[in-house]
């Protein structure tokens, strides 16, 4: 398994669950002298800063790019793939094929998380699941020709009422004509929604391709009560060996959380 820490250089959401904000360079050269092996990116749009630029300075700072963010695309242009607009769901699909081209640039997933969207009111839950799967469909297949997968991340109940859990994860995964679309296992969503973390990661298996390390209250992972013991047999169990990132509230500061969160990895996974 591989350690990795989240940038965002996106300001509408500071707020955020991410480590390190702003100043790319200043952010990987901490990575790398923390021991992280990857940093996983936020960016404003596929055009926000060159694939050239960051290629070079993980080249500089040996790290790998784990996975980009499509997350922008819902926070600054309210797009998402389940939109009742068909319009709105077609430049959901571009915007989203622009990261995935981005992220293939370095050798790096695409994520899809909050821009899967919600069941609008008046929109019957298949429909919206209909859609959903259709947007997977078109961009796992474009992540595959450029040699890449798309990340499909379930969201808790009070971000998203489509998919909550990794077992309807794995039932939507099953339902598509691409084999590109892996599932992202984010310990925070899972606290809420799953019976057993442990349990849940054993039976999605085989389907979970990154893991965003966080705790139940969504700081680094030490400072809330999620069974990590568990978690990481669990992991071990199903041979994960993909990235294990950092998404998590940068508490009580970025360097402090970082160094929080990689203490962790190595006492659970090094």
């Amino acid at each position: 398994m591989k350690s990795c820490v989240t940038i965002a250089l996106v300001p509408q959401i500071k707020t955020g669950p991410w480590i390190y904000w702003n100043d790319l360079e200043a952010s990987m050269a901490k990575a790398s002298a923390l021991g992280f092996d990857g940093v996983e990116l936020f960016t404003a749009s596929a055009e926000a800063i060159s694939p050239q630029r960051v290629a070079q300075l993980a080249d500089q700072y040996k790290l790998q790019i784990g996975a980009v963010g499509t997350g922008a695309g819902k926070v600054i242009h309210g797009l998402t793939l389940t939109d009742p607009d068909p319009a709105i769901r077609a430049q959901a699909v571009a915007f989203i094929t622009d990261m995935i081209a981005f992220g293939a640039k370095l050798g790096a997933p695409a994520i899809i998380g909050s821009m899967q969207g919600n069941v609008a009111p008046g929109v019957e839950h298949e429909q919206a699941l209909n859609w959903l799967a259709d947007g997977l469909n078109t961009l796992g297949h474009r992540a595959g020709e450029q040699g890449v997968n798309l990340i499909y991340e379930p969201l808790n109940r009070y971000e998203t009422n489509l998919i909550n859990r990794l077992e309807s994860g794995v039932a939507l995964l099953n339902s598509l004509t691409t084999k590109q679309v892996v599932l992202l296992a984010d310990l925070f969503h899972m606290n809420i929604e799953e019976t057993s973390l442990s349990e849940s990661i054993r039976l999605a298996g085989p389907f979970i391709g990154h893991v965003h390390f966080a705790d139940s209250n969504r700081r680094p992972i030490g400072m809330g009560h999620t069974a990590m013991d568990d978690v990481a047999i669990a992991l071990n169990e199903i041979g994960y060996s993909g990235f294990i990132s950092a998404e998590a509230f940068p508490y009580p500061d970025p360097d402090q959380a970082a160094k929080q969160t990689i203490d962790s990895f190595n006492r659970y996974f090094g």
